[in-house]
């Protein structure tokens, strides 16, 4: 099954429910499987790693881990707050999302 999710790889998010309630962020990627996506600063876990050619003295590392997408709203670019995803045909015949708050484009 294919969905068309409300989030895209690059968007500001805004954060509504969970420890991270509240934060912003870039989305650095989207797994549609799963519904999840993996946002800049946000959902921060521990991992311990063994010692490797990228990381020669191993140890534990600080990364981000997936968020589920019913979580997370775009930010505004215009309003600046969280907004809901439309999507309509823009003038040239392409379908693109707006912004429900402002009816602002979002690229």
């Amino acid at each position: 099954m294919n969905k068309k999710l409300h989030i895209k790889k690059g968007d500001m998010v805004y954060v509504n429910a969970g420890n991270d309630r509240g934060k912003t962020g870039k989305i650095l990627s989207v797994n549609k499987q799963k519904e999840r996506a993996i946002v800049e600063g946000v959902n921060m876990v521990s991992k311990h790693t063994k010692p490797n050619a990228k990381n020669p003295q191993g140890g534990i590392i600080k990364q981000e881990a997936g968020i589920h997408i019913s979580n997370l709203q775009v930010v505004d670019p215009t309003k600046g707050g969280a907004t809901r995803i439309g999507r309509r045909l823009n003038d040239k015949g392409k379908l693109v999302r707006y912004a429900k708050k402002s009816g602002e484009e979002i690229k």
